[in-house]
């Protein structure tokens, strides 16, 4: 009992960090939808001057400059809308899940399968540390959401299938 338990609790921490994320990935969306093109350039230029003014050749503050220097409008209308499909993909599955919708358990874990492919895929490209945690978590949260299935089947004596 105490093992399910603890993974009742996991399962309730782990979808409210996802939840978290999804509303802050939707509004970061929100922001670049509003925001006019070349104001995030602006920003990245205003917070790296002090930096810059103190050592020109900086390469981390360099770099920034550069890449947001090459952003397009069409990259900063699709980042805005992918962050806001994917914000909003997220807060649906965490209200479905905290209401308890047995139906949204096995749909959550087939389109956060569907975010981990995507993430494997961009890993390939960018073979970033960060993706790879971050994918490992998503795996984690698809078996927290099957096992609090599980165990929601077992409390409404339905089959679990």
């Amino acid at each position: 009992m105490k093992k399910n338990k603890l993974w009742h609790i996991l399962f309730l921490i782990g979808v409210f960090f996802k939840g978290l994320d999804g509303v802050l990935e939707f509004l970061g969306g929100l922001i670049l939808l509003l925001l006019k093109h070349g104001a995030i350039a602006k920003y990245v230029v205003i917070l790296l001057h002090p930096e810059l003014t103190e050592d020109p050749h900086d390469v981390i503050a360099s770099y920034l400059l550069n890449l947001v220097s090459q952003i397009s409008q069409n990259t900063e209308f699709f980042a805005a809308i992918f962050l806001l499909a994917h914000g909003a993909i997220k807060i649906s599955i965490v209200t479905g899940l905290y209401l308890q919708k047995l139906w949204i358990y096995p749909l959550a874990q087939y389109i956060l399968s569907l975010f981990v492919i995507y993430q494997l895929y961009r890993f390939s490209h960018t073979f970033s540390v960060l993706l790879i945690f971050l994918t490992v978590i998503d795996i984690f949260i698809i078996f927290l959401i099957h096992t609090e299935r599980k165990r929601l089947s077992s409390l409404l004596g339905r089959n679990s299938t």
